[in-house]
């Protein structure tokens, strides 16, 4: 499984911008599948951002985050997406995309620890200007 991460930028306070996540092998190849994003500042441990099932069912959300940040997938182009409105300085870091071949339960372990991931894209950063 590959990863590729793009859509990152520089931006205001309060713009929005969407990220990209392009995926190649096995991710998207059944509803088993889970993606996420995740985000490090420099400095800090990285932090869960958002992560969906592929079957499109279940999402969870991080809680600095909720409200602002939409993620989705087109499953026939294989794609993560990662909507993100109402940015803040705080918001800024570099994103990464992930996948594990494991389905996301509602009411369940939201798995939202980077542990919880088998595959990395490479990073996309985003800054936010205030």
């Amino acid at each position: 499984v590959q990863l590729q991460a793009s859509g990152g930028g520089l931006v205001q306070t309060g713009d929005s911008l969407r990220l990209s996540c392009a995926a190649s092998g096995r991710a998207f190849s059944t509803y088993t599948w889970t993606m996420a994003w995740f985000r490090q500042a420099p400095g800090r441990e990285r932090e869960f951002v958002a992560n969906i099932g592929v079957s499109g069912n279940v999402k969870y959300y991080g809680d600095s985050v909720k409200g602002r940040f939409t993620v989705s997938t087109d499953n026939i182009k294989n794609m993560l997406y990662l909507e993100m409105n109402s940015l803040k300085p705080e918001d800024s870091a570099t994103y990464y995309c992930a996948s594990r071949q494991k389905v996301l339960l509602l009411g369940r372990n939201p798995a939202g620890n980077s542990s919880d991931y088998d595959y990395w894209g490479q990073g996309t950063q985003v800054t936010v200007s205030s």
